[in-house]
């Protein structure tokens, strides 16, 4: 009895411990991300007025868009280098106070070169926000809680643009107020929260379990034991630092799945709004109907991740994820139908954005202390480029074709083609 007794207190105490720590965390770097991925791809609404307003082709729009992710992998892994010196929770502050920045900035461009230098800055001063975080979390929650933990998180994504797509919609239409153009008044409105949240990150998160007083000592010192005592088993390699883990082939695997996703997910979010508008809607309209595709996204991966953790499986839901979401968008793009296309996309969605709920659970298996953040840090920063390869492919398409269609299946096919290659490289993994 004193047996059963035990175990159930110290079950007690890991429940009321992690319900405290997720109540603290999530929300505030769940905010921070929406937020992020608010201010990166608010250009998709603003390319709706912007293109003629700047002068920019289907082409000139892509390479902008894709931009952002050229500057965001080069600085990827010192911005991750330097959280490690200066501790996460002012590193991820100073981050995003500088991308806020970056952004008003941007709304104020008057040509394509100013464009394209408005997006290198911004990916320069957004880089190591998101392997910041991911490493954030291996501080703070056991493998077991990981992924259910990052379906949380990446909730943000589809958020965003349910919150963002008809709020940009709006926006739009305060078109010379003060003599701004509505793109304007978006960009520089949709910048400001991501400001007043960095000071919200300074104060209320803790770099450390051992640095929480919000936490009771008896729940502090369970999460500290808990997370030490993972560390020999979670690895089947010794501790490096962060730069020696580039040697690691399997990071390198894992990058090109993560590309593959990117790709996948850019080639649709910075051109759905523009896809929408040629069914003939309004801007508001257009805010609304281009939401629907990340609503479907919030029960996808809620889904996903839940069935991940439930059948201690991340490697088939993240590849069946991905192929079902490259399928459904090579079959949109031939298709003219504007409901069958939308339905299509919504199920293109809800695929590469469960995928990054499952995906970003595995290489954490791999991956611990400074070699987690250099690791993390590296699979973003390599396989954040197919954010940069697929808006241009599908602009040029665009412009050579009269049509997004070659362009998106040919992202599609490359999704396709590494959710197989992701079944390949982890098996015989405990992922």
């Amino acid at each position: 009895m004193e047996v059963l007794a035990a175990h159930a207190s110290h079950a007690d105490l890991e429940s009321q411990t992690m319900r405290a720590v997720m109540a603290r965390i999530v929300p505030i770097i769940g905010l921070g991300y929406l937020i992020s991925f608010l201010d990166r791809v608010n250009i998709s609404f603003a390319a709706l007025e912007m293109n003629a307003d700047l002068g920019l082709s289907a082409t000139q729009y892509g390479l902008g868009a894709g931009l952002f992710f050229l500057t965001y992998t080069l600085f990827e892994i010192p911005s991750n280098a330097l959280l490690l010196r200066f501790g996460a929770r002012r590193w991820i502050a100073r981050i995003m106070f500088s991308w806020s920045l970056c952004c008003i900035l941007m709304a104020f461009v008057t040509g394509p070169r100013g464009f394209y230098a408005a997006r290198l800055l911004l990916g320069a001063a957004e880089a190591g926000f998101f392997p910041g975080i991911l490493y954030y979390m291996t501080l703070w929650f056991p493998a077991k809680y990981r992924a259910r933990v990052l379906g949380y998180f990446f909730l943000a994504v589809p958020l965003s643009f349910v919150i963002g797509s008809p709020l940009s919609g709006v926006l739009l239409n305060l078109d010379g107020l003060l003599a701004l153009k509505g793109w304007q008044w978006m960009i520089v409105l949709e910048a400001l929260p991501a400001v007043v949240l960095a000071f919200v990150i300074w104060h209320r998160l803790s770099d450390h379990p051992d640095d929480a007083l919000w936490l009771p000592q008896e729940q502090r010192v369970w999460l500290v034991e808990a997370l030490a005592k993972e560390q020999p088993v979670v690895t089947d390699q010794p501790r490096h630092s962060i730069w020696s883990v580039l040697a690691d082939p399997r990071l390198y695997g894992l990058a090109l799945a993560y590309f593959a996703d990117a790709a996948l997910n850019n080639g649709i979010s910075f051109f759905l709004p523009q896809i929408v508008r040629s069914f003939g809607a309004s801007n508001v309209q257009t805010g609304w109907i281009a939401a629907i595709p990340s609503v479907c996204s919030v029960a996808a991966i809620l889904w996903v991740t839940r069935s991940a953790d439930r059948h201690n499986d991340r490697r088939w839901h993240a590849a069946l994820a991905l192929l079902v979401g490259g399928a459904a968008l090579a079959v949109s793009a031939v298709v003219q139908d504007p409901f069958a296309r939308m339905t299509l996309i919504c199920i293109a969605s809800s695929g590469t954005l469960a995928f990054m709920g499952v995906f970003w659970a595995i290489p954490s298996i791999f991956f611990t202390g400074p070699a987690a953040a250099g690791g993390l840090a590296a699979i973003s920063s390599l396989g954040i480029l197919g954010g940069f390869v697929a808006p241009y492919v599908v602009g040029y398409s665009k412009d050579l074709t009269g049509s997004f269609a070659t362009g998106q299946i040919g992202v599609a096919a490359l999704a396709i083609g590494m959710a197989f290659g992701l079944l390949v490289m982890t098996r015989g993994k405990p992922v």
